[in-house]
């Protein structure tokens, strides 16, 4: 029930705040933000990033936003994979920072940004959750307002191809925003 204290020219309403999830995260110093550069594919090969939840993290991640950016050259296909194994050797990107930096010490993130290029073959494992496909020099970009949920072990995968102009040259990058959570569970190594 709402009170409102009126006289004769003002009246005075209580103040109710909406703070969106992303702000509440970012001011707790759990959103995150990070991407991985110059990935480079076409020639019959493969690039992919991907946010992946170590086994004991003790953290869920929820994804809340993902873009595929600076693809030249050809048509490409951005499949998402979650929970998958992907071809190649996983880099971590240094390119990651906690997106409150007025907190000291900085957070930092318990999710590993990965990612790897001109990699051979596919994810296995795991589901293929959805494709998109599109033009060179278009933007991919989604807002997933943490609704894409990974418990430890599990994984966000987005993996770049030239189906349509295989050897073609491609380059391009990804960049992820997401919030981590602790979970109380026990973890067995």
């Amino acid at each position: 029930m709402n009170h409102y204290i009126c006289s004769h020219d003002t009246c005075i309403l209580p103040k109710n705040v909406d703070v969106p999830i992303e702000l509440y995260k970012s001011l707790q110093g759990e959103y995150f933000i990070g991407y991985a550069d110059n990935l480079s594919f076409g020639n019959n090969t493969s690039a992919w990033a991907r946010l992946y939840n170590p086994c004991c993290s003790r953290v869920n991640l929820y994804v809340n936003v993902w873009t595929v950016t600076d693809i030249s050259e050809a048509p490409y296909r951005a499949q998402f994979w979650f929970n998958a194994t992907p071809p190649g050797t996983p880099m971590d990107s240094h390119f990651v920072t906690p997106s409150n930096t007025a907190i000291t010490p900085l957070p930092k993130p318990k999710i590993k940004l990965q990612y790897a290029s001109n990699v051979e073959g596919e994810p296995y494992g795991g589901i293929k959750a959805f494709v998109r496909r599109a033009q060179p020099e278009t933007t991919l970009v989604e807002t997933e307002n943490g609704k894409l949920i990974f418990p430890p072990g599990g994984s966000l995968l987005i993996f770049l191809s030239t189906p349509e102009a295989p050897t073609t040259s491609a380059s391009g990058r990804i960049a992820f925003g997401w919030w981590e959570e602790s979970i109380y569970d026990t973890c067995i190594v």
